[in-house]
């Protein structure tokens, strides 16, 4: 297959599918050069602009990514998806207040993109914004009653919110479907709850020093 995708340069998609090939067996470097050679044919082929900003974001080239998600996006500017991938990688970069706008643009153009919900409401926690977080976590359940990093989350965040009741009726539903999330949500709570305890204890009286 890649001696195929090496000898055959017909089309932008062709290069495109190439990359897809490379970049599954770890070939970045090649995926990129495919790519590159798509957008020489068709320097508007969102998809491959879009997937060389990927390439960037897993290589850690975190502004190149950036910088790719925006040109897509001036090519495509209501595309909800780009901008949940311009909102993840400012994640991974830990700008949060930018992944907050990208992600919430995302969602005034398409609200049942699960993911951006989910990616929200962590960019949301990093900033502290603890309800806001609860409420998007809230909404990423909602749509992926499945999965249980989107009800880990909102179960933390009902925790850091002192919702006791929420905290138990996530636990019973991840215990549904993934024992082990919902046996490590037990546990993470539980020791903030511990360390909350022993925080608040008077500190013991130390000895009388001599003279």
């Amino acid at each position: 297959m890649l001696l195929e995708c090496t000898s055959m340069i017909s089309s932008p998609w062709w290069h495109f599918q190439c990359s897809r090939v490379y970049a599954l067996v770890g070939q970045r470097d090649r995926a990129a050069n495919e790519l590159r050679a798509a957008l020489q044919i068709d320097p508007s082929y969102v998809r491959a602009i879009s997937a060389l900003g990927f390439l960037h974001a897993k290589l850690g080239r975190h502004q190149l990514a950036i910088e790719q998600f925006q040109h897509a996006l001036k090519l495509s500017p209501d595309n909800a998806v780009l901008l949940f991938d311009l909102g993840y990688v400012y994640h991974l970069r830990k700008d949060y207040a930018m992944a907050v706008a990208a992600f919430e643009k995302a969602l005034r153009l398409d609200a049942n993109i699960d993911r951006a919900w989910y990616g929200l409401g962590l960019a949301l926690v990093s900033l502290e914004r603890h309800e806001e977080a609860a409420a998007a976590f809230e909404h990423a359940a909602k749509l992926q009653t499945m999965n249980p990093h989107a009800w880990y989350e909102l179960g933390m965040a009902s925790n850091t919110l002192n919702r006791p009741i929420r905290l138990a009726e996530v636990i019973a539903h991840l215990d549904r479907f993934d024992p082990k999330m919902a046996a490590l949500l037990t546990l993470e709570t539980q020791k903030k709850a511990d360390a909350l305890t022993e925080a608040s204890r008077p500190a013991a009286a130390g000895g009388v020093a001599g003279p």
